[in-house]
């Protein structure tokens, strides 16, 4: 059986000539082999394309046969990896918490342990008539993220 592992090791190795990222690698039984890839300027066709003929190449058909998939993760797809976070620095995002509360903000910043989310949400406040915009910078350990993903607007 082909493995993660393996699979790893060799995409790796294909990656460290440019700036891509390995997002998530699975290997499902029948070695159906999935591998999402992404960038900080966006994966393109072709990148995908190498990536692909490396992994096939390196793998033996005759001894197991698989299929193989290697694509971007697709902006509708939770955030997996630090880096994702990174990348989406300044933008806007939407972060279910593991209490299930949903907020959406403008991702400030981000380091090994936690994200900086600034919330904007009108309010009413007492001996006022209008409501007035309230704006919250929220701190969220990972630990209580459920998922986060980027909000796409047109």
């Amino acid at each position: 059986m082909i493995t993660v592992d393996r699979i790893k090791e060799l995409a790796e190795s294909k990656i460290a000539e440019n700036t891509n990222f390995i997002v998530d690698i699975s290997v499902k039984p029948g070695n159906k082999i999935t591998v999402l890839l992404d960038n900080d300027k966006g994966v393109s066709i072709s990148d995908c394309v190498a990536m692909s003929r490396h992994i096939e190449f390196s793998l033996d058909r005759e001894s197991e046969d698989f299929e193989l998939n290697v694509m971007s993760p697709g902006l509708t797809e939770p955030f997996k990896t630090l880096r994702q976070y990174q990348k989406y620095i300044d933008k806007q995002v939407v972060v279910i918490t593991k209490g299930n509360e949903k907020l959406n903000g403008k991702l400030l910043s981000v380091n090994n342990e936690s994200i900086l989310l600034e919330t904007r949400i009108k309010e009413k406040i007492e001996e006022k008539k209008a409501k007035q915009l309230i704006i919250n910078t929220i701190n969220l350990p990972f630990n209580q993220i459920k998922e986060t993903k980027v909000v796409i607007s047109f």
